[in-house]
């Protein structure tokens, strides 16, 4: 509830920060009482913050893949409120992307998904709905496998073995990608399913959070206050499940120049509404898209099938073609090895090293390679790698851009430090310049960065609880929180420090979810233990009994006490 009298103002055991993907997974495993297992028994028994929580976790054998689920005793689901700066729904951020980019279907394979109660949730959701027709086979990732007897055949022939990734034809039913109709009616289901659809969601910017005692409210615990352009909330606990930051865009020389940049996250129609004017009356149009991920693709094709008559695709680097964003090692079957690799690094910038290495920046699947090729092959789109905007001017009068790019003669003379698409001055030995024919709009889909920095929220936080941070991203406990002290709990793009380059990703986002729902509820029945009132104390001892957390002989010296 809002602040009202501070005497009477409700304290909520969780708030999250976001209504996407990541803040739903977190909202759905904490109403889930029998979650599937995401990790291995020798997972368990390796990694401590696994380890830990071993009662209240399933377990999958690492050898049979059977799965032994934990036990629900008692469970009740916490009181939580959830904020977005979007809307009051779920995921309405990530559906007015997929709609304004017209996307068809996702990236992720069909065991990237949010249901905490089933591993192969969405596959079980697709078929029990007979939406088979829906999914997409993604090529060239099963069937590629090479046999023991072929590696061996290799080794005795003095053949290096290819270190490629091996994927199971077994797993071929995982290897496929739904519609985002389809991924949009499971998570409608998870809501559904645990009742997510009352009041809870908020549609607030939150403009400070931060964490002290609160006057009458809490005399013996600090609690979060949390400030939004609408009120002020009180917490036990906080989750931070925000995507990227606000992308920033190069200040136009002229005024009338911000109507024609814009930003590929910002974009309400596509075409923006001149270059649509142009279209219906005949003339001739272009524009220029900057990115070489694959949203930059999926703008050049929007842009091509709406009626643009030339698109340039800019590129600072080579196109880079892969089914996913990171690479299949991480993906695939056995991605356990490289998240174990990630888990046991030595330090933090280790770590983030992993992570750039597995994203290796932007790149596009084949489909939309494809895609690509027949627009360039029919002029429509000019792809220029190894390019950047050398200078850019923009007509007042028309509002036409008037634009000098830059490529490099081979790619070692392209700076890497360079911001993407945009030529640094020292930058200018062994570069071809060219003009370009008026632009009528320029769109920047060069993603946006993920830095504590970039939120501005936590200033406060920082300032009273500071924490180290490591290419931006803050350096978390493995319990996924802030501090040990401070439980603010993070998961998404910000904790990719905790769950590697899948951090942004929906298998991040189920993971971070699982490890969050852990430590919260850690921390609730730690609270509920300090609390003085009866009940509270049951609760939690009970549950401890329960699973065996602490000696059961604790239960007789307070019945001895109770007499």
């Amino acid at each position: 509830m809002a602040q009202g009298d501070s005497a009477t103002a409700d304290v909520r055991a969780v708030i999250i920060v976001g209504a996407g993907p990541c803040g739903l997974a977190v909202a759905a495993r904490l109403c889930e009482g029998m979650p599937a297992a995401n990790f291995t028994d020798e997972e368990h028994q390796r990694y401590h913050w696994i380890r830990k929580n071993r009662h209240q976790a399933s377990v999958k054998n690492y050898r049979n893949g059977n799965e032994t689920r934990r036990a629900n005793h008692g469970f009740k689901q916490p009181d939580f409120l959830v904020l977005d700066a979007t809307a009051d729904r779920w995921m309405a951020k990530w559906d007015r992307l997929f709609k304004t980019f017209d996307i068809s279907h996702l990236r992720s394979p069909m065991f990237f998904h949010i249901d905490p109660a089933e591993r192969d949730g969405l596959l079980g959701y697709t078929y029990s709905h007979e939406r088979e027709r829906e999914l997409t086979e993604i090529r060239g990732c099963v069937g590629k496998e090479v046999s023991k007897y072929q590696r061996k055949k290799r080794i005795k022939s003095g053949r290096q073995p290819k270190n490629e990734p091996t994927v199971d034809e077994r797993d071929r039913q995982d290897y496929f990608v739904p519609s985002t109709p389809l991924f949009a009616s499971h998570c409608g289901c998870l809501v559904d399913r645990y009742s997510l659809r009352s009041n809870m969601i908020r549609n607030e910017t939150v403009l400070d959070v931060s964490y002290d005692y609160v006057g009458e409210l809490s005399e013996n615990i600090k609690l979060f206050t949390i400030k939004t352009n609408k009120a002020t909330y009180y917490a036990k606990t906080a989750v931070l499940a925000l995507g990227g930051n606000p992308p920033s865009l190069p200040k136009p020389a002229v005024s009338d120049a911000a109507a024609a940049i814009t930003h590929a996250m910002q974009i309400k129609e596509m075409p923006c509404p001149r270059v649509r004017a142009k279209i219906n009356s005949k003339k001739p149009t272009s524009i220029v898209i900057v990115g070489g991920g694959l949203t930059s693709a999926q703008l050049s094709d929007l842009a091509v099938r709406r009626g643009v008559g030339k698109v340039y695709l800019l590129m600072r680097g080579p196109l880079k073609v892969k089914p996913f964003d990171v690479g299949l090692e991480w993906v695939g079957k056995f991605r356990n090895f490289e998240q174990a690799a990630f888990w046991t690094a030595d330090d933090h910038e280790e770590r983030w090293g992993k992570i750039l290495a597995a994203r290796n920046g932007g790149s596009i699947t084949p489909p939309y390679k494809k895609i690509l090729d027949k627009h360039i092959a029919k002029g429509k789109v000019e792809l220029l790698l190894y390019t950047t905007i050398a200078e850019k001017t923009c007509d007042a009068a028309n509002g036409a851009w008037k634009v000098s790019v830059s490529t490099a003669s081979s790619s070692s003379s392209l700076p890497s430090s360079s911001p993407a698409g945009i030529q640094s001055e020292s930058a200018s030995q062994d570069q071809i310049t060219r003009d370009l024919p008026p632009i009528d709009h320029i769109y920047l889909a060069t993603g946006v960065s993920c830095t504590l920095d970039g939120v501005p929220c936590l200033q406060t936080l920082r300032r009273d609880y500071p924490i180290a941070s490591c290419g931006g991203l803050p350096c978390i406990t493995e319990d996924m929180a802030w501090r040990d002290d401070v439980p603010l709990y993070i998961t998404g793009r910000l904790a990719a420090l905790q769950l590697g380059p899948g951090g942004g990703n929906l298998i991040g986002a189920r993971t971070g979810a699982e490890r969050v729902s852990w430590a919260v509820q850690d921390f609730l029945r730690s609270e509920d233990k300090e609390d003085g009132s009866p009940g509270s104390r049951a609760r939690a001892d009970r549950f401890d009994y329960l699973t065996g957390r602490c000696s059961r002989f604790e239960a007789l010296s307070c019945c001895d006490s109770d007499e």
